[in-house]
Parts: structure tokens; sequence; C-alpha cells
């Protein structure tokens, strides 16, 4: 998975990534998507990863940039409450499921065939087409069964969320945490050897 200075794309899904724009850095939590011109930026980034966003979203968005920015962060907060909670082993909750049903009712899928892939494109006001899209993915997490591996990273300061399929995985990523933990316990050790 890809990270940007700005941005820590480290799970790959578009609902994840959307809760990690909330993090910790120097002990404080910050919230990466404060402004319009950040969402522009995040939408940006993932579209990169995302080949179905094209620039005629882009352009509808910024026209709504006000409102989507209200709107991502509204599903931002429910999605880090239940993926929270499905990380310290809660069951998943019916009434989430029903949420996210809802949010792509708002904005049902039409399919184009693209890359020899079948693409939904979701049919609606653009916060309700970004609203789908995550909500599509958070969906396909759980019909894929993917949210059983859903974790925190060990960092206890660290509020970043990340599939472990593996079962080995620690880390929201080495170069975030994982490289810093590893950097403590060296200074740890030279400090305990002097």
């Amino acid at each position: 998975m890809t990270e940007t200075k700005k941005f820590p794309l480290i799970s790959g899904n578009l609902s994840l990534d959307l809760v990690n724009t909330e993090l910790v850095r120097r002990g404080q939590r910050q919230n990466l998507l404060l402004s319009k011109g950040d969402v522009l930026d995040w939408l940006h980034v993932i579209k990169e990863e995302n080949s179905f966003w094209d620039d005629q979203l882009f352009l509808k968005v910024k026209e709504r940039a006000g409102q989507v920015l209200l709107c991502i962060l509204e599903m931002r907060a429910v999605l880090r409450d239940r993926f929270e909670l499905i990380a310290d082993g809660q069951p998943i909750p019916a009434e989430f499921i029903a949420f996210l049903e809802k949010k792509i009712e708002k904005a049902p899928f039409t399919y184009k065939l693209m890359n020899q892939k079948l693409i939904p494109i979701p049919v609606g006001e653009v916060e309700d087409i970004l609203l789908s899209f995550i909500a599509y993915d958070a969906l396909t997490l759980i019909g894929e069964n993917k949210l059983v591996s859903l974790k925190r990273c060990s960092n206890p300061d660290c509020v970043l969320l990340f599939i472990d399929e593996s079962g080995r995985r620690k880390w929201c990523s080495m170069k975030i945490c994982g490289n810093r933990k590893k950097v403590a316990r060296f200074q740890q050790r030279n400090s305990d050897d002097e």
C-alpha cells in the first residue's frame, strides 16, 4: 500500500483509509480533513488507487466541497467507532450493516466495464456518490469476512487501523510506528550499556 506525506494509505481499502485520516502526531490526535482543500487532496490521492474516480466527479466535488466535507467527516466518525469495536473483538452489528446499505440506497449503482472488469458506479448527488463508494468498500470487507483480521496498531499512541491477514503484523506501518519502536529500543539498549 502507498503512503503519502499527508495521508497514510496503509490498508488499500477506501473505508479504512478514510478512518485513517485521523491520526496521532507528537502525542496529539490530528484530523487530516480540516478543510475543503484537504478533502480534495485526499480524494486526489485516493483516485490513484481507484481508477473509477473520474475528473467529472472531482468537478462535482469542488462545487459542493463544503457539503462533501461534512458528509465525509460524519461517515468517518461512524466508521471509526464501529471499526474500533470490531478490532476489539466485538461482533459486527446488524444496524451498522443497515447504515451502510442506506448510504448505498441514496446513490445506487450502475455498472461499467473498465479494463475487462465490471466496476460499480453510483448515481446521485456527489456526496452520496462518495459515501456510496465508501459504504460499498466497508460492506465488501464484511462480505469477504476481512474485518475479522481488523487490528489496531501495537503502538498505544497510534489510532490507525489495518487488516492483518497474516496474523503476524503488529504495526500500522513500519515507516510510521514500527521504525519508531525499533529506534526507541535501540536507544534504550545504548543508554543501558553506558
